[in-house]
């Protein structure tokens, strides 16, 4: 996480308000609720993982072993039991 001095971006009385309440310290400021974005959804990973998960699942329909299909994909076998028992 990147921070970001607040005398650069807010206004010296909303510095001078905060300070009423905390000063030297660090503060996350969340995203609003309406802003929100889902874990996944901007980078793409989570679609790249459904992907692989759903090959996964075709593979082992096909007949290859967890253990073949854990060194195919550089998983664990446990991982790849957890695909597989997952709806």
């Amino acid at each position: 996480m990147k921070y970001i001095n607040a005398n650069v971006i807010l206004p010296e009385k909303v510095i001078e308000e905060i300070q009423k309440y905390i000063q030297g310290k660090y503060i996350y400021i969340p995203i609003k609720k309406e802003n929100y974005k889902s874990w996944g959804a901007i980078s793409g990973i989570k679609q790249e993982y459904k992907n692989r998960n759903k090959k996964i699942k075709n593979d082992y329909k096909q007949g290859i072993s967890i253990e073949n299909l854990a060194q195919k994909y550089y998983l664990s076998v446990d991982t790849i039991r957890k695909i597989l028992y997952t709806k």
